[in-house]
């Protein structure tokens, strides 16, 4: 049970280096330069539309990653054996990979319902690993 929180400890952070890619696709149909390290975020209003949505689709994998290994950790320390949280473990990094195009594409039903699946996921580690945390 424990693999499985560290495999979604892993592959949610994967998820968030993954990210950098849509965003590095934009930064170069923006003409980056090495000038533009300077100041990366002035280069914003440059990218296209989908690229301004790549930057914040990256940003907020940092985001979700910052809730998500906290709870993934609490249920690997914590000794969590409910199936449904090895389950969220695996699930949450899949759909925040699904997330990056929907949000790159422009599809908010999907990229809605990633990010909503995806809280759901975190919060059920949380549930399980101060449940688990409390019983000890």
């Amino acid at each position: 049970m424990a693999a499985s929180f560290a495999w979604g400890l892993c592959l949610a952070g994967a998820v968030v280096v993954l990210s950098i890619v849509p965003l590095g696709a934009a930064r170069s149909k923006a003409d980056f330069t090495m000038a533009d390290m300077a100041a990366p975020r002035a280069m914003f209003d440059r990218l296209p539309e989908w690229g301004k949505r790549a930057s914040w689709a990256h940003q907020n994998s940092f985001e979700a990653f910052t809730l998500f290994a906290p709870a993934a950790l609490l249920c690997l320390l914590g000794g969590v054996t409910a199936p449904v949280a090895a389950v969220a473990a695996w699930v949450h990094p899949a759909l925040r990979l699904l997330y990056l195009p929907a949000y790159v594409a422009n599809i908010p039903p999907l990229r809605g319902l990633c990010w909503a699946g995806g809280m759901v996921c975190t919060g059920i580690l949380y549930v399980e690993g101060l449940k688990a945390v409390l019983a000890s």
